[in-house]
C-alpha cells in the first residue's frame, strides 16, 4: 500500500486523523462484537459518566516498520493486561485480552498507509481507551461503556529529538498512597497539566514527582518512569506502589540484565541519592528512553556527569539495544514482537 504524504522525518508528536478506528460497546452486561468504523466523532449524553466523574482509562503503544519491511507492535499483551488492571480499579468491565490484541491488529492493518517507513524516526502511535458513556448523576460507576482504539503517526515525544532534558523537582503531588498512581487513568494526567504547564513556563522539560507522603523518594514524571545509572554501571529504577508499571521500563530491565549483563536494582530511590548517579533517563512508550542532563531542586542544580550534549554511555546502550529489538535489528525475547503483517 502506498504511504501517505507526510514529512516523516520532521513529524511532531501530535494528532493526525487516520481512516479507521475500532469501537466496541458494553451494554446489558456484555461487550458487543466491535467493528472498524470511519467516523472519528463520539456522541454521548451530557450526563455521561466520563464527563461527570472522569471514569476513563487509556493505553499507549506503537507500531513500527522493521528493517525487513514488517509492521509490528511491541509487547501489546502487557498493554492489554494493564488495561484490565485499570478497569478493576475504576470499576469498569474488563475488555478481554485476546479481543484487545485483535483490535490493535485490525486498527494498524486498516491504517497501513499511515505507518511511517523504516528509518524515518517516526512511528504509528496507538491509543486504546475506555470510558463510561451512560448517564450518571449520583456518584457511582456507569452502566454502559465504550472501548475504542485510534492511531496517529508521530515523531519524537520531546521536541528536538534525543537531547538531554532539564527537569525540576515539583512541589505538586502526582499520586496519593493507596490512590490511582499505579493505573493509567485519565484523572492522573489531568492533575499533572497545571504542573507541566508551570514547568514549561519556567524553562523545564518535565517534572520529577516525589512521593506525596514524605517528599523524600523519587517516583516518576507525569508520563514516564525514571531510570538511573550508578557510577559503577548498575541500573537502578524506583520502586513504589504508586508508580505506573511502564512496559518500556520493564523491557529495559530485561535488556540490561540479559543483553548487556548489567546489575539491576529495583528499589526505593531517595532524592538525596540523585547527586551520586552518573546518568538519568525517562522511559515510556512515547519517550522511549530520553536522557536527563540536569535536575533542579528549588534552585539547586544536580548535573549528571553524562552532560547536556549527548546520552550517557550506558543509557545509549540501553536505548540502542531496545530500539534494535523493536526495529528488528536484534533478536527479541519470545513474545515481545507482535507481527501485524
Amino acid at each position: 500500500m502506498e504511504k501517505k504524504n507526510f514529512d516523516w522525518a520532521n513529524l511532531g508528536f501530535g494528532y493526525h486523523e487516520t481512516e479507521k478506528r475500532y469501537v466496541s460497546n458494553y451494554k446489558n452486561g456484555a461487550w458487543d462484537e466491535g467493528a472498524l468504523i470511519s467516523d472519528s466523532q463520539i456522541v454521548m449524553s451530557e450526563c455521561a459518566g466520563v464527563l461527570q466523574y472522569a471514569q476513563t482509562i487509556f493505553e499507549g503503544l506503537k507500531a513500527y516498520t522493521t528493517e525487513d519491511g514488517h509492521i509490528v507492535t511491541f509487547r501489546p499483551d502487557l498493554n492489554a493486561e494493564r488495561l484490565i488492571d485499570s478497569c478493576e480499579r475504576l470499576e469498569m468491565p474488563a475488555f478481554p485480552k485476546e479481543r484487545f490484541l485483535d483490535a490493535v491488529t485490525k486498527v494498524v492493518a486498516a491504517n497501513e498507509a499511515y505507518v511511517p517507513p523504516y528509518g524515518s524516526g517516526a512511528t504509528l502511535y496507538i491509543r486504546p481507551y475506555m470510558f463510561g458513556i451512560s448517564p450518571v448523576i449520583g456518584v457511582k460507576p456507569a452502566e454502559e461503556y465504550q472501548f475504542r482504539i485510534f492511531c496517529t503517526p508521530v515523531g519524537p515525544y520531546f521536541k528536538g529529538g534525543i537531547h538531554p532534558l532539564t527537569i525540576k523537582i515539583s512541589d505538586f503531588d502526582r499520586a496519593a498512597p493507596n490512590g490511582t498512581g499505579h493505573i493509567k487513568a485519565g484523572l492522573n494526567y489531568a492533575m499533572s497539566l497545571h504542573a507541566i504547564v508551570t514547568a514549561h513556563k519556567e524553562g523545564f522539560d518535565e517534572n520529577m514527582y516525589l512521593d506525596s507522603a514524605t517528599k523524600t523518594k523519587v517516583e516518576e514524571t507525569g508520563g514516564a518512569n525514571f531510570i538511573f545509572i550508578t557510577k559503577d554501571n548498575k541500573v537502578v529504577t524506583p520502586k513504589s506502589p504508586t508508580i505506573l508499571p511502564s512496559i518500556t521500563r520493564r523491557s529495559l530491565v530485561t535488556v540490561a540484565k540479559e543483553y548487556l549483563g548489567l546489575e539491576v536494582e529495583e528499589r526505593e530511590v531517595y532524592k538525596e541519592e540523585l547527586k551520586d548517579f552518573a546518568e538519568c533517563g525517562l522511559c515510556g512508550t512515547a519517550a522511549v528512553l530520553s536522557p536527563v542532563g540536569k535536575i533542579v531542586d528549588h534552585g539547586e542544580e544536580i548535573c549528571f556527569p553524562s552532560g547536556m550534549t549527548q546520552m550517557g554511555p550506558i543509557t545509549k546502550k540501553l536505548y540502542e539495544t531496545l530500539t534494535g529489538i523493536q526495529m528488528g535489528h536484534r533478536k527479541a525475547p519470545e513474545g515481545w514482537i507482535h507481527v501485524i503483517q
